[in-house]
């Protein structure tokens, strides 16, 4: 019985060894390729929260700054998160706040730089869409509509549309383009919610063209 049992053990062990012979070298390749990404991965999570904890540090050093006023500092404190952490939400974020205090210390061409980094390095659609409205908003307090205009062509997020119409109808109305501007301001309100506060200021500039929303309302269900 013994003798039985050692025959059905080494039958088994050189399958294994057969098996092994086969097949080993290509398993040991795989377990090394799942334990080298699953190091990678902790490897990338680890710096990712390295660099965003960095990242946040500078970004409330920039808010102090901004809210202090010191624009210098601010455009400073900046320029190391761009360097640094481009790709992290803080850095978006910091480009729109340091562009914030740049226009509102005259500073119109720094706010432009600051805004159209943002405009074309910010990963999500709606940081660059927001960059590009105040950054085509800088470019008409500078008369440059045209180049406003532009800004706007790639300012493409949906929950943004109703303020891009908004903002187009405004840089259409500076250029004396009435019916453009009116049509802008028509798709911004229809864009808008209708809760939204803002929505009545979009009316006010129809109104001021003519085109009151319920006026034209009453007219179609006349006609």
């Amino acid at each position: 019985m013994a003798t039985q049992l050692d025959l059905e053990e080494q039958e088994q062990l050189d399958q294994l060894k057969a098996f092994w012979k086969k097949y080993g070298n290509a398993i040991t390749w795989v377990l090394i390729a799942v334990l080298a990404a699953f190091a990678a991965y902790t490897f990338w999570e680890n710096r990712q929260r390295e660099q965003a904890a960095k990242a946040g540090v500078l970004y409330d050093e920039l808010d102090r700054a901004a809210r202090a006023g010191d624009v210098e500092k601010a455009a400073r404190v900046f320029g190391d998160l761009k360097s640094n952490f481009p790709g992290t939400g803080f850095a978006q974020q910091g480009a729109l706040l340091a562009a914030k205090v740049q226009v509102e210390k005259a500073q119109p061409d720094a706010a432009v730089a600051t805004l159209t980094w943002a405009a074309e390095n910010a990963a999500e659609a709606e940081y660059k869409t927001v960059a590009r409205l105040r950054l085509a908003g800088v470019l008409l307090d500078q008369k440059k509509p045209d180049e406003a205009l532009k800004q706007l062509a790639g300012a493409d997020a949906p929950s943004f549309a109703g303020l891009v119409a908004d903002r187009r109808g405004d840089i259409l109305a500076a250029q004396g383009k009435a019916d453009e501007a009116k049509a802008a301001y028509q798709q911004a309100w229809k864009a808008l919610d209708a809760k939204l506060e803002y929505r009545r200021l979009v009316e006010a500039k129809l109104t001021a063209l003519g085109a009151a929303p319920e006026a034209e309302e009453k007219a179609k269900a006349t006609s």
